[in-house]
């Protein structure tokens, strides 16, 4: 799935002023640190992770994936928060890590 879905899509549509100061936050926060793409997409999946976010941990795990990040390591990622979060819902955001993988897999 390489297109945006379709809520932030209408986001973008609805609100042009408001979605470009949220693209912008972005993207300075993100260059301003030293963290690289693949630390930072990961770091982003585990913390959608721990908020219980399906569509942003799908979100996040396209993206770690376009930022070269590797299916055990996204997993792994995600299996951290076991010890935190519990089974149930560790195994909630895996599966939801799978959503995405099983499509990528597919085309």
């Amino acid at each position: 799935m390489s297109e945006k879905p379709k809520r932030y899509q209408k986001f973008l549509t609805n609100f042009p002023d408001a979605s470009k100061a949220y693209e912008s936050l972005n993207d300075a926060i993100h260059k301003s640190g030293p963290l690289d793409e693949k630390t930072r997409a990961l770091i982003k999946l585990a913390i959608s992770t721990g908020a219980k976010l399906e569509g942003a941990v799908h979100s996040h795990t396209r993206k770690a994936l376009k930022a070269g990040c590797t299916p055990e390591e996204i997993i792994h990622t995600v299996l951290m928060a076991l010890p935190t979060l519990g089974l149930p819902s560790t195994m909630a955001a895996w599966s939801w890590v799978d959503d995405v993988m099983e499509v990528k897999n597919e085309k």
